[in-house]
This record gives structure tokens, C-alpha cells and sequence, in this order.
């Protein structure tokens, strides 16, 4: 089921992707990486701005390919301190399943920061750190966010998680699964697929690293957790269970601000020509940048 009115470029991008998704899922569970990676374009990064920004990649453990890349707005002010994003899809480089089952993603974000606690960057405040992630990303920076309550850092400290979208779920099937099962991107075909190669071999999916608040998981109501940006869409398969994760996050007593699109696909925010793109952006910067 496709949301109203999206544009025909969103619509031929998002199918061909989809297949290419597909075509690179072996029936064994495994991934054609060969096949991905022509999918997966990766830019080099560059000391001269580009679109206003410098970037560059930090190692982080060589041993397992752990790095990160720093982005620094080319017109920030010398000795200014900036709040510091952690993003899982495009910052942090993370060992991926199923080569790297759960919770190999998780120990590499809780890695990343305290390599940041140890090494902050110039011009970063690691008082106003968030981590932010889309999608699977999602997944991650909660429970990097969850694990790193039971760290003592020096410097850094997590004023706040943003999962968006966040990839979610559970044996239970949902209403918005049941109705959106062929849905564009995240079909519950493809998610049953990716939950398979992701989680503990003999796991199913009320695992607590997909069903947070299901039957298998812990008290978390003493857990030191930061408030949270939670956005959601109404033609997204995932959309109950992100619900149900921000219900069992105010049940337990932690700070939620749920932002919900009726018309907003799964990864709607990859495409800036939709209206939710741009409202997207602004809920960000005033979260970040609270007045």
C-alpha cells in the first residue's frame, strides 16, 4: 500500500531499490555483500566543505573495521562547542549481520562513544550528545543508549535518543502489519527475512533486542534513559510496534515525544521533495536546539 499522492520518482526509486533489497537475500540467510555493496555508493570523505560541511573518518578499533565519520559545519565558529550527533546509518560503520549477529551493532555504538569520552573532538560539546538513528539505526540507538546508562563516562553525556521510525518487533502480528504486509521497503516478508539473520541463532522475535517491552525482557524502570524524539508513520508495517515501544518507554517512566506523519512511508525522510521531509528536519533542530 503506497501513502497518497507520492511522487512517481519516489515511487520508481523505492521499487527498484526494493528489488535490488531483494535480490541480494540468499534463502540461507546469508547476503550477496558482492551484489549489495554496487547498491551501497559510498563517497569518499573530503577536508573541503561540501554542502557546508568537512568530513572526515576516525578509526576506532582497526580489528574489526570500527570507525566513524566526523562531520564538522565548515562555518562553525573557532572554539565554539557544537552538539554531538551519533547516527547509526551513516556515521557510525558497524559490523553488520548476519555475518555479525546481535549484539555485535550494539558493543560497537557503546564503543564509538566512549572512544568519544577519551577523544573529544575540538570542537564538540559532549554534554549535549545524541544518538540518532533511522530504521534499523533505530533499533540501535536504543539499546546504545540502554547499554550506555551502565557506563560511567568522563565527558560525554546523552542529553537525548532520536530512533526514527525505529525497527521494531515481535511474534505478535500487528493491525498495521496485518494491513500494510506488502508495504514498499519494509514488507513483513523482508522483516521477518532481516529479524532471521539479525538476531541470536534459535532466537525469535520476542528477543528483547526486537521486542524491547515483550514477554522476554528486563525491568528496564530503573534504567538511566534520556528523553526521547520518537517519529513514526502511518504507512509504516513497523508503526504498532514503534507505538508500543513509546507506551512501555512512559510506562517505565521516561520522557517521549512521539511525532506521527498519517501520510509517512517507512524511510519518508530520505526524500526531501516530500512535505514530511521538511517538518522532519525542523522537529530535529528543535529538539537539538531546544529555545
Amino acid at each position: 500500500m503506497w501513502p497518497p499522492n507520492l511522487p512517481w520518482k519516489v515511487r520508481l526509486f523505492v521499487t527498484a531499490f526494493g528489488f535490488l533489497t531483494d535480490a541480494s537475500f540468499r534463502r540461507n540467510g546469508s547476503v550477496n555483500r558482492r551484489f549489495i555493496n554496487l547498491i551501497d555508493f559510498k563517497i569518499s570523505p573530503s577536508d573541503k566543505p561540501v554542502n557546508g560541511v568537512t568530513t572526515s573518518d576516525i578509526t576506532v578499533d582497526p580489528s574489526r573495521n570500527l570507525w566513524f565519520r566526523y562531520f564538522l559545519p565548515s562555518a562553525a565558529e573557532a572554539g565554539k562547542k557544537l552538539p554531538v550527533t551519533v547516527y547509526f546509518h551513516g556515521g557510525v560503520n558497524y559490523r553488520l549481520a548476519p555475518e555479525h549477529r546481535c549484539p555485535a551493532s550494539y558493543e560497537d555504538g557503546v564503543d564509538v562513544l566512549k572512544f568519544l569520552d577519551e577523544n573529544p573532538p575540538a570542537n564538540a560539546d559532549l554534554t549535549r550528545c545524541y544518538i540518532v538513528g533511522d530504521s534499523a539505526g533505530g533499533n540501535i540507538a536504543h539499546h546504545v543508549t540502554a547499554r550506555a546508562g551502565e557506563h560511567n563516562f568522563t565527558n560525554l553525556n546523552i542529553a537525548g535518543v532520536i530512533p526514527i521510525q525505529p525497527y521494531f518487533g515481535g511474534e505478535e502480528r500487528t493491525e498495521s502489519e496485518i494491513q500494510l504486509a506488502g508495504a514498499p521497503l519494509v514488507s513483513v516478508e523482508r522483516t521477518d527475512w532481516c529479524w532471521k539473520a539479525f538476531l541470536p541463532e534459535g532466537s525469535d522475535r520476542d528477543h528483547p533486542a526486537a521486542n524491547v517491552f515483550g514477554p522476554k525482557s528486563s525491568d528496564v524502570s530503573g534504567l538511566k534513559f534520556p528523553k526521547s524524539l520518537v517519529f513514526m508513520g502511518g504507512f509504516d508495517p513497523l508503526r504498532d510496534w514503534q507505538e508500543s515501544y513509546c507506551e512501555g518507554l512512559k510506562g517505565n517512566g521516561k520522557e517521549v515525544k512521539v511525532v506521527d506523519y498519517p501520510n509517512a512511508m517507512h524511510s519518508f525522510y530520505a526524500f526531501p521533495d516530500l512535505p514530511e521531509s521538511t517538518l522532519f528536519m525542523r522537529e530535529l533542530q528543535d529538539f537539538i536546539y531546544p529555545q
